[in-house]
C-alpha cells in the first residue's frame, strides 16, 4: 500500500514516466525477494528482439520527410486527384493527414507540418472555420491504423513478449488496421463530402494530375516499397524500415537536397529522442509486466471484473470508455506499455482476439488525442492555428461522435479487423 501511495505521489509530482514505471517494478520484485537483476535482464531482451529495428529507421524516415516539401507535394497531389470530388479539398486533407501520421506516428507532427498548408486552403476555399479547426485536429492522428504507424509495431512486440493468447506478427497488425482505418476516413470524409456539397470542386486536369504525380515521383514509390516489400515476403518489416530509412535520406539529402547536411544532426536528435524515450520505457514496462505476471495480477483483475461483468460485450462497452479516457490522459506510446500487459489477460479471459482488441486499443486511443478537455492533439492545434482552446473543444465535437461510430463498428464487428487474417 506505500508503494502505490508513493507511485501515484510521484506521477501527480510529475515525475517522468520512466521513473514511476522502474519504481514499480522494483518495489514488486523486491516484495517477492526476487533479484533486481531482473530489470536489467528484461532491457538485455529488448537487443534480442530484431523487429525492434524498425522503430528508430521508420521514425528517422518520417521525421526526414516531414522536414523536406514532401508534405506539400503530397497535398498537391492529393488535390490534384480527389479535388474534383464535392468537399474533395476536406477529403485531400484527410488523406495526406493520413499518410503523414502512418509514417512519422505521431499526430502531433502531422498538425504541425501540414496545418501551415491546409489550413489557409480550406478557408480560402470557403469551408467554415469552425470545420477546418476540427477536420485538421481530428484528422491528425488518423493514420495510426495504417503501416508502417509504430503503434501497430508496438503493440505486437508487447504482446509477444507476454506470450498469451493465438500468436501474431507485427505483419498482422499491418493488415488487420487496414479496413478499420478505411471505414474511419470514409466516414469523415463522406461528412466532409456533405459539408462541401455547395461549394464548386476544382475541376480534374489530365495537365495538373501529370505535374503533380511527377513532382511527387520520389514519394509515390514508399508505400510499395513498404507494403509490397513486406506482403511479397521479400522483406521483414525491420529490413523494409531500413530499405525506407535508406531512400528516404538518399532522395531528400543526396537528390532533392531539401534538408541541408548541416540540418541532418538536428533531424537525427529529434527523431532519436521519441526512439530512445519508448525504448526506456518499453524496456522498463517488460520488467514491470513479468512483475505482475509473476504476482497473477491480471488473473486477480481478471477475477474481479468477471464477478461484476459476465458479458464480453459488456466488458468492451466498458473498456472503449475506459481507453477513452486513457487517450486524453497519456499519449498512445506509455499507454501500450502501461495498459496493455493488464488488458490483454482480461479481454483473452473473455475470447476476445488479440489481434483485434489491438485494433480497438489503438481506434480508442486515436479518439483520445482530441477528446476534451485534455486531449493532446486539441493543444498542438490551439498553439499552431492560433485559436482557444474551447473553441477547438466545439469544433472537433462532430468528428468525435462520427469516429465514436466507427469506434463501436470496428469494436463489435471483429471480422472488419480479422476478416483479411482468415481469423474472423
Amino acid at each position: 500500500m506505500t508503494g502505490a501511495l508513493i507511485l501515484i505521489g510521484l506521477a501527480l509530482l510529475g515525475a517522468p514516466l520512466f521513473v514511476v514505471i522502474a519504481l514499480s517494478a522494483l518495489l514488486g520484485f523486491t516484495a517477492t525477494d526476487t533479484d533486481l537483476m531482473a530489470v536489467a535482464v528484461e532491457f538485455y531482451r529488448l537487443a534480442e528482439m530484431p523487429i525492434l529495428l524498425a522503430i528508430p529507421l521508420f521514425t528517422f524516415a518520417g521525421y526526414l520527410l516531414s522536414e523536406s516539401g514532401a508534405p506539400a507535394r503530397l497535398v498537391e497531389l492529393s488535390e490534384a486527384l480527389l479535388g474534383w470530388m464535392p468537399g474533395g479539398l476536406a477529403v485531400v486533407a484527410l488523406v495526406a493527414c493520413a499518410l503523414m501520421t502512418a509514417f512519422t506516428g505521431a499526430s502531433g507532427v502531422t498538425i504541425v507540418a501540414l496545418g501551415a498548408l491546409l489550413y489557409p486552403a480550406l478557408k480560402q476555399a470557403g469551408y467554415p472555420e469552425n470545420f477546418n479547426l476540427g477536420l485538421l485536429t481530428s484528422a491528425g492522428s488518423l493514420g495510426v491504423l495504417f503501416a508502417p504507424a509504430l503503434p501497430l509495431i508496438l503493440y505486437a512486440v508487447v504482446v509477444q513478449q507476454m506470450g498469451m493468447g493465438e500468436p501474431f506478427t507485427v505483419d498482422d497488425m499491418f493488415t488487420a488496421g487496414l479496413l478499420p482505418g478505411l471505414l474511419m476516413i470514409s466516414l469523415m470524409a463522406a461528412y466532409s463530402m456533405w459539408v462541401g456539397r455547395g461549394r464548386p470542386p476544382t475541376p480534374f486536369r489530365w495537365e495538373r494530375a501529370r505535374r503533380a504525380l511527377w513532382r511527387a515521383r520520389w514519394e509515390l514509390p514508399l508505400p510499395i516499397l513498404v507494403l509490397g516489400g513486406i506482403y511479397s515476403g521479400l522483406f521483414a518489416v525491420s529490413e523494409a524500415a531500413a530499405v525506407t530509412a535508406l531512400y528516404v535520406l538518399v532522395v531528400e539529402v543526396l537528390i532533392l537536397r531539401e534538408i541541408p547536411l548541416g540540418r541532418l544532426p538536428a533531424v537525427i536528435r529529434e527523431s532519436m529522442t521519441l526512439v530512445g524515450a519508448i525504448l526506456v520505457i518499453l524496456g522498463l514496462s517488460l520488467a514491470s509486466t513479468n512483475y505482475l505476471i509473476d504476482a497473477e495480477v491480471p488473473e486477480r483483475l481478471f477475477g474481479w471484473i468477471n464477478a461484476h461483468v459476465s458479458d464480453p460485450l459488456a466488458f468492451l462497452i466498458l473498456l472503449n470508455l475506459f481507453l477513452l479516457v486513457l487517450g486524453t490522459l497519456l499519449d498512445v506510446f506509455s499507454a501500450l506499455m502501461i495498459v496493455v500487459p493488464l488488458v490483454v489477460p482480461v479481454a483473452l479471459g473473455y475470447g476476445i482476439d488479440p489481434v483485434h482488441l489491438g485494433i480497438v486499443f489503438l481506434a480508442n486511443m486515436q479518439i483520445g488525442y482530441f477528446t476534451p478537455p485534455v486531449g493532446m492533439n486539441l493543444f498542438i492545434a490551439s498553439h499552431r492555428f492560433g485559436k482557444p482552446v474551447l473553441q477547438l473543444y466545439r469544433a472537433t465535437l462532430p468528428f468525435f461522435f462520427i469516429l465514436l461510430g466507427a469506434v463501436l463498428i470496428i469494436t463489435y464487428w471483429p471480422a472488419l479487423s480479422l476478416g483479411l487474417l482468415g481469423r474472423g
